[in-house]
């Protein structure tokens, strides 16, 4: 009888932050099928129950801890606990997240505040809790997944943005500060918009209809480059053609993109009928609702149609260009 072969994170232990749903669920499941052994955090312990069910059945270990990584007891909390659980940490997934959209003025500052703490304080107490575990170890990855957010701004996403573009200082800070640590890591992934369910967890002051906008990706091929990035880490990864696209636009033309968006934006918001009340989302608390990887898209079509749709929105942005050429 020949012998199995292991599969490729066998015997090695992965933490994953924002485990409960979208992203964050995609990832612990593709972990999992490559055997590593998973310590799940979230705030919502049900559906954090609901992905350890799923990643067991691939017959690796996994500890749930409820957890809130805003708070930094209880990212130090987290740490030992998974220390306890294994005795090491080989890689940890920062990817817990939240968002808000509206007029900036018009969103509470309690709301505002609290994605600042999740996204980015949550990332930084993070790094802060994991960091001394791989210098002990003289090992370890730190995966960040941040969003084309880092490099160019969500219209009527403030907070959002700021957090982001805070995230990706603190990655290039910390990568030059481990470059003495040849098998430290720290990793960055900006990847476009995903058909994840966090839109729907979103809190919403815009009165519009929240879904994500084309062109989307599914979050089961991105929580693939997160595994691929684990095992060859690199500095930065852009996973999707969207990413690098509007990131190389933004770089060009940041004005034109900036006022392009923000316009359709208001536009939506001004020519909408049917105003949505205005909800807090999961920023205060855990998601309620959809728990799952899958959330809604603006348009339920095919990749080939969806790719048709992407590409629009790219001519209306060169359309920009062309007219703020013009004027200048």
């Amino acid at each position: 009888m020949k012998n199995r072969r292991r599969p490729p994170f066998f015997g090695e232990t992965v933490v994953i932050t924002g485990a409960s749903s979208g992203i964050g669920k995609a990832t612990a499941e593709a972990f999992a099928e490559q055997g590593a052994d998973l310590v799940l955090a979230a705030r919502g312990e049900e559906a954090l129950n609901e992905t350890a069910k799923i990643c067991r059945k691939f017959g690796v270990e996994v500890l749930t801890v409820p957890t809130d990584i805003s708070v930094a007891k209880e990212a130090n909390r987290l740490v030992e606990e998974a220390l306890a659980f294994s005795g090491k940490i080989d890689y940890w997934v920062n990817n817990a997240g939240v968002l808000a959209f509206g007029k900036f003025e018009e969103i509470p500052s309690e709301v505002t505040d609290q994605i600042v703490k999740t996204n980015l304080l949550g990332y930084m107490h993070s790094a802060h809790a994991v960091l001394p575990v791989f210098k002990r170890q003289k090992k370890g990855v730190l995966l960040n997944n941040i969003s084309i957010g880092g490099w160019m701004p969500a219209p009527y996403g403030t907070a959002y943005t700021a957090s982001k573009y805070g995230v990706r200082g603190m990655v290039e800070t910390l990568q030059g500060e481990v470059s003495d640590f040849p098998d430290i890591h720290i990793c960055a992934l900006y990847p476009g918009f995903q058909k994840s369910s966090g839109i729907e967890h979103a809190a919403n002051y815009s009165g519009i209809k929240l879904s994500t906008p084309p062109p989307a990706f599914d979050p089961r091929k991105l929580a693939n480059s997160i595994v691929k990035m684990a095992k060859n880490p690199k500095n930065a990864v852009y996973p999707d053609w969207s990413a690098v696209v509007f990131k190389n636009l933004y770089e060009l033309f940041p004005n034109t993109v900036r006022d392009v968006s923000s316009a359709a934006m208001r536009m939506l918001m001004k020519t909408n009928k049917d105003r949505k009340e205005d909800t807090v989302g999961n920023i205060l608390e855990s998601s309620k609702d959809n728990t799952g990887i899958d959330g809604k898209t603006l348009l339920s079509v095919s990749s080939r149609k969806l790719a048709w749709a992407g590409a629009g929105i790219i001519g209306l942005l060169a359309l920009g260009l062309v007219f703020s050429r013009k004027k200048s």
